[in-house]
C-alpha cells in the first residue's frame, strides 16, 4: 500500500504527547469496520515506538510509517 492510496479516516494528532496520540488512533479505529484505514499523522517523537507496540497489542497491521513534514504519518488498517 502507498501514501497516495486512500485511507478512511485521519486523525492529526501533531503536537499532542504520548499518551494522546494513540488514545485517539485507538477510539478511531473502534468505530471503524475491519479492513478500514486510519492515517494517523503524530508530531511527538515516541509515537515511532508507540503506534507499531498499539497495533501489535491490538491486533491492527501498521501498514506503512512516513514523514509528512515536520511529524510523520502512519496507516493503520483495523483488525
Amino acid at each position: 500500500m502507498s501514501e497516495d492510496q486512500i485511507w478512511d479516516r485521519e486523525i492529526d494528532a501533531v503536537g499532542l504527547l504520548c499518551p494522546l496520540p494513540v488514545l485517539r488512533a485507538r477510539k478511531a479505529l473502534l468505530g471503524m469496520a475491519p479492513g478500514q484505514v486510519l492515517r494517523l499523522i503524530a508530531s511527538d517523537p515516541a509515537a515511532v515506538i508507540d503506534v507499531p507496540h498499539f497495533c501489535a497489542e491490538a491486533g491492527h497491521d501498521l501498514l506503512s510509517t512516513s514523514d509528512a513534514g515536520p511529524a510523520q504519518a502512519y496507516l493503520i488498517r483495523r483488525g
